[in-house]
């Protein structure tokens, strides 16, 4: 399949502190792509980077392609007409993302006229069309209601729609099924399954629950203390993970399935490392089981295994 995002040897830092490090990640047409880690793995920055949407004072280094724009190399007032066009943002936080005094078919309305110039009545119409796209139950008169009128599951689908309003090639999702009930999650990932399944479209998803994983994605990149621990197909992650921290990850969720009861559930021994005091060597070499002098001094060569890739002196499995 062709790849739609391309990043090569990313780099962001804050100063000093370097959030990400010799990141390489392709997204093809087509697929949903996880990325997972623990909190402050630097998941968000990479949503982020790949938009352009960092905050001042981000230095960013390397290689940035959305649908065959170098992301960095436009000025901004082109990437600002393109970036609806190009790439789709789904937040964690619905109700952060609206406006708590527009109706949501006035905000959805509001994408055709600013990107597509229609007028007043013709944004409208369109602005329904995306809510009942989303399967939102009676589109014109949810296209009425405040946001807070809405349940969470359904202010998330409003904030799909105003993300798919002009069918981008590129969808990032930022955790958004965290705050939701586990029925309105599988209905929210149903719901983008398909959605992504009829336009072909190319889906980051941004997760730290490996039920979600795989529910959804075709393809699993790892991410620890800002750089890739391993990328590779979904099926072959949950059921031969060859790092030892993907392999803990998975772990945490096959006990939270089939662990016995009443036993306590595994948990990753000891915390992810600041990114202000990042050791040398390998980041997860402190946690390891499997660690060894080497993993302390230097950072381990990418190994290619096939469709997938790990940073591993000692991987596990197959890829040995």
């Amino acid at each position: 399949m062709t790849a739609v995002v391309r990043i090569r040897d990313l780099e962001v830092a804050y100063g000093s502190v370097r959030i990400l490090e010799g990141i390489s990640l392709e997204i093809r047409k087509g697929e949903i792509l996880a990325l997972v880690g623990e909190t402050g793995s630097g998941k968000t920055t990479l949503a982020m980077a790949l938009a352009r949407m960092l905050p001042p004072g981000a230095a960013v280094r390397g290689y940035v392609e959305v649908d065959g724009w170098a992301i960095y190399d436009l000025p901004v007032p082109v990437l600002r007409s393109l970036r609806g066009r190009l790439i789709g943002l789904v937040p964690q936080d619905a109700m952060a993302a609206l406006n708590p005094v527009l109706p949501v078919g006035a905000q959805v309305a509001e994408v055709f006229q600013v990107h597509l110039g229609l007028s007043a009545s013709e944004a409208w119409a369109r602005a329904v069309e995306a809510l009942a796209r989303v399967r939102i139950p009676r589109p014109e008169q949810a296209a009425r209601l405040y946001p807070h009128q809405l349940s969470g599951g359904m202010r998330q689908r409003a904030v799909l729609a105003m993300a798919l309003a002009l069918n981008p090639p590129v969808l990032i999702a930022d955790e958004p099924t965290t705050a939701l009930d586990r029925l309105t999650q599988g209905e929210i990932l149903a719901l983008v399954r398909r959605l992504q399944a009829e336009s072909e479209i190319a889906v980051l998803w941004i997760t730290h629950d490996m039920g979600v994983v795989a529910a959804l994605a075709h393809r699993v990149a790892v991410l620890y203390a800002g750089r890739l621990a391993e990328v590779g197909p979904c099926a072959e992650i949950l059921s031969a993970p060859f790092h030892p921290y993907t392999e803990a990850l998975v772990r945490t969720y096959y006990d939270l399935i089939h662990g016995p009861r009443g036993e306590p559930l595994y948990a990753i021994q000891g915390y992810p490392p600041s990114a202000r005091d990042r050791p040398s060597g390998c980041p997860f070499h402190s946690r390891c089981p499997y660690r060894q002098e080497i993993c302390q001094d230097r950072f381990p060569e990418i190994l290619q295994r096939g469709e997938r890739i790990v940073a591993c002196y000692f991987p596990r499995g197959n890829a040995r």
